[in-house]
């Protein structure tokens, strides 16, 4: 076994499905041996991609590597709304797709989202109010009231038309529930919506190109870990642009 090191910098792991953003962190602690590990920006459980770890001292760092914008692919599935309004959630309703809807149709209500908006947290979020997750109340069929947020959408496009499934592409700021967007434009078409798959490509100019597979992240020695690591100084958004 190597010897402890004192690690510190920006680490990227590709996040595999099924796992937490905490999962993924509780994971390279163990590698590491460190206590001091965060992320900056959580993918829900179903979502792939791009996960950006901080090691030691660049834990500093998470507010503002949070605020990067983001990009994302993957897929939403029209005619089924779910509570979560993703594809872990439950069934709830059911409706038929719009009859003639085209690719062309569809990409005029999507583009209806591009912009500066408010948007909504949804119940099944981490989001806190008055001290309790959203998405613990959620689970005990309970809906309270949620301040909306500030969020901008640069680019919502689609990639694939293969109904009742859209493949898109999207460019968003920082505290986006895309989630949320697949739902609203399934509302917009009439039909409802959820997504399917989700996966972060990239966090400004940081992407998935550079980032480890976790399964690849824990099989390396720490000294071929510690040459991953981006430090912190150039890691600064402003050293970024």
């Amino acid at each position: 076994m190597e010897q402890k090191r004192d690690l510190e910098g920006v680490l990227l792991i590709d996040k595999p499905t099924g796992m937490t953003s905490h999962d993924v962190v509780d994971q390279v602690r163990r590698k590491l041996r460190m206590k001091r590990i965060g992320h900056a920006g959580t993918l829900d459980p179903m979502a792939t991609g791009l996960l950006i770890i901080l090691v030691g001292k660049a834990t500093k760092l998470s507010q503002y590597l949070m605020s990067l914008d983001k990009t994302y692919s993957g897929t939403i599935k029209l005619g089924e709304s779910t509570n979560t309004q993703d594809a872990d959630g439950e069934i709830t309703v059911t409706k038929p797709l719009p009859e003639g809807l085209t690719q062309l149709k569809a990409q005029f209500a999507m583009s209806d989202f591009v912009g500066d908006q408010y948007q909504t947290p949804p119940m099944f979020s981490a989001v806190k109010i008055k001290g309790q997750r959203l998405y613990k109340l959620a689970r005990k069929g309970q809906e309270v009231e949620r301040e909306p947020r500030f969020i901008r959408v640069s680019k919502f496009e689609i990639t694939r038309f293969d109904l009742p499934e859209i493949d898109f592409t999207l460019d968003c700021s920082k505290g986006t529930y895309v989630r949320t967007l697949a739902n609203d434009f399934g509302e917009k078409l009439g039909c409802g919506a959820h997504l399917t798959a989700l996966r972060r490509d990239a966090s400004n100019d940081f992407d998935t190109s550079r980032a480890l597979p976790l399964d690849t992240f824990k099989e390396m020695e720490i000294s071929e870990i510690e040459k991953k690591l981006i430090p912190a100084h150039e890691a600064m958004p402003e050293n970024r642009l």
